[in-house]
């Protein structure tokens, strides 16, 4: 009788655990982009006229769009300042290194905020992302594979309006 009660008791908690998961796993893929998603016509059209404040460092980015990369980093904030040393591909691995590096970073007047970096790893790759941000929330709007070799911020704007810039569901 003792185990059979013991258990019925148990049985909620399970429950309530595995709830918790299903939420915390979609909410982990509510900030990812689909597959293969473009940018919207009606993004793209307001990223035409905005322009974006150079932001030189990680410090520099709003509270929730570092909160947000470190969400999406699964890592904490894995990502070392421009020009820092980094995990990049080809060198030697350093553990203690970010895999990521900032390369450009922007925010404009009306929240949106534009990330370009590098990954190392077995591939080097380059990524960007596009926030907006309010003091009270945070949301990723899109994101995806860039070029190597952008170098400034405009450059990032410029990419993602032509389409160079393609959007995929790949490791932040």
């Amino acid at each position: 009788m003792y185990i059979h009660i013991r258990m019925a008791a148990m049985r909620p908690t399970r429950l309530l655990c595995a709830i918790g998961v299903a939420l915390w796993s979609a909410a982990i893929a509510g900030h990812q982009a689909a597959p293969g998603t473009a940018l919207s016509t009606k993004l793209r059209a307001h990223l035409k006229g905005e322009r974006f404040g150079i932001v030189t460092s990680i410090r520099g980015l709003p509270l929730g769009v570092r909160e947000e990369l470190q969400t999406m980093f699964g890592t904490g904030l894995d990502i070392a300042e421009p020009g820092a040393a980094f995990q990049a591909a080809g060198g030697a691995a350093d553990p203690k290194l970010p895999t990521r590096r900032l390369v450009a970073a922007g925010c404009a007047k009306d929240n949106h905020c534009l990330i370009y970096y590098e990954r190392g790893g077995k591939t080097q790759s380059w990524h960007v992302m596009l926030f907006h941000w309010t003091p009270s929330a945070t949301r990723f709007e899109w994101g995806g594979t860039a070029a190597r070799g952008l170098a400034t911020i405009e450059d990032v704007r410029n990419a993602v309006l032509s389409g160079a810039v393609k959007g995929a569901n790949q490791g932040w």
